[in-house]
């Protein structure tokens, strides 16, 4: 039998990243902020990640909302990737569009080739495509190592038709990952349907917010939080294992 599908972690802070590593999470993606879909993690938050026996990625997005980025926001995103190499990190995952949906070549081959020498992975950006065949080979000629995608749906579930086709399409010259909505509960099945050998989740569950109530009452704290608990990502992790 072959190696599982590898579980890749989206995590915003430190409790938790040491909860997926030491859960067994194959690889870490390192954002601040995953209530706005993930933000470029700080510098602190990078070093820590470095120290961890499990590859992280940098998620490089400096600013909420869409992915058409400004040259001012290109000169950002080229600092934040020297930041994710001088930590030690394995790679960064990035991503721009142009108005159209379609992914921006020029700003990618800049930010790319400002990325050599580190692992990359093209982020949801790819999602907006109004072609995904010809997407995924302009990131495949691009250099990305892989795509992560729902397949164009809200879920990876809903777009598990669109991942197959991605797959059978990508023949192994760039990893399809699958993300979006994915827990113990269905991960299994949507592999099993897609054959992506990479899934990709925050194995988040809602929590009750830490902070007293006059911290809620001024905004600092949600009344909900999420909560990367480990015995979720070790569920995760289970449901990949099982034959």
């Amino acid at each position: 039998m072959g190696e599982p599908p590898l579980l890749e972690v989206c995590v915003d802070n430190p409790a938790g990243l040491l909860a997926a590593v030491g859960s067994g999470a194959g690889r870490i993606e390192l954002c601040a902020a995953l209530e706005l879909s993930g933000l470029t993690p700080s510098p602190g938050l990078m070093a820590l990640a470095a120290r961890q026996p499990c590859p992280t990625f940098a998620m490089i997005r400096s600013r909420p909302g869409d992915f058409v980025y400004s040259a001012a926001e290109v000169d950002v995103m080229r600092g934040d990737i020297d930041a994710a190499r001088g930590a030690g990190l394995a790679g960064v995952a990035l991503g721009a569009s142009r108005p159209s949906g379609d992914l921006d070549e020029d700003v990618l081959s800049r930010l790319v080739e400002h990325a050599a020498g580190l692992g990359l992975t093209l982020h949801r950006a790819f999602d907006l495509v109004p072609d995904f065949e010809i997407a995924l080979e302009r990131a495949a000629a691009l250099g990305f190592q892989r795509v992560l995608t729902s397949g164009g749906e809200r879920t990876a579930v809903l777009g598990a038709a669109r991942i197959a086709d991605l797959v059978v399409q990508a023949k192994g010259r760039i990893e399809i990952m699958a993300g979006s909505g994915l827990d113990a509960g269905n991960v299994a099945a949507l592999v099993r349907r897609t054959g992506v050998r990479e899934v990709h989740a925050s194995c988040g569950a809602s929590a009750p917010a830490h902070g007293n109530e006059r911290a809620q009452a001024l905004g600092f704290v949600s009344s909900q939080q999420r909560d990367r608990r480990a015995e979720s990502v070790a569920a995760m992790v289970r449901a990949l294992e099982a034959p």
